[in-house]
């Protein structure tokens, strides 16, 4: 697993049936006691509601699914949520919907439609964004060099993670595996190949468009 979805921006949505409200609250999370924690919040900040079921999928694989009706009927809340999430194919989500009850019974399929179509309206709010693991690389540089070696890599497409000044200047850089051999030549062409390029590691970085 090198990429996967998930959203890419926070979002609310609401949908109303018979007098029932069904407000979605999707974040990005990056674990469960961040997730857990969103659901404690909003059941603080709306404290006059009966219901704030949840759903949540985290890692690169989806690898951890949860999902609570929070006193709905069995499977009629946090399960359609969680469908509508992987079926979005997004990861390191959590939905919580909010629920204030509008005085006349849903029915399952109604509860089942309600919660699902709030994560969906929330979900098309939110949009996607890609994540990707990406090789990390570092090099040293003289200062005089730097800036110029920096903006010649930037303008042949090689992410520049991060600069840090010391007695030296370090750059580290991203590229996906497939394009490390592509960014140590135009690192090689930018120092005129005086200059080590080091791998250092992995990171998940977001990846915009």
């Amino acid at each position: 697993m090198t990429s996967y979805l998930t959203i890419a921006r926070p979002a609310v949505a609401e949908v109303e049936d018979r007098g029932s409200r069904f407000l979605c609250t999707l974040r990005r999370v990056a674990d469960e006691d961040e997730a857990r924690a969103l659901v404690a919040t909003l059941r603080r900040e709306h404290w006059d509601a009966r219901h704030h079921c949840s759903a949540f999928v985290l890692g690169p694989g989806g690898e951890v699914q949860r999902s609570s009706d929070d006193g709905e009927p069995a499977g009629t809340a946090g399960a359609p949520m969680l469908d509508v999430l992987r079926g979005a194919g997004v990861s390191d989500v959590a939905a919580v919907v909010t629920r204030w009850f509008g005085g006349t019974l849903l029915g399952a399929g109604g509860l089942v439609r309600a919660y699902g179509d709030a994560v969906r309206g929330a979900l098309g709010e939110a949009g996607t964004l890609r994540r990707s693991l990406l090789t990390e690389l570092a090099l040293e540089l003289d200062h005089a060099d730097a800036g110029r070696v920096e903006g010649e890599l930037r303008s042949r497409g090689v992410t520049v993670l991060e600069v840090s000044y010391d007695a030296r200047v370090r750059l580290l850089l991203a590229a996906a595996p497939a394009e490390v051999d592509r960014v140590a030549e135009a690192v090689a062409a930018a120092t005129g190949g005086r200059v080590e390029l080091v791998r250092v590691g992995e990171r998940w970085v977001d990846v915009p468009g």
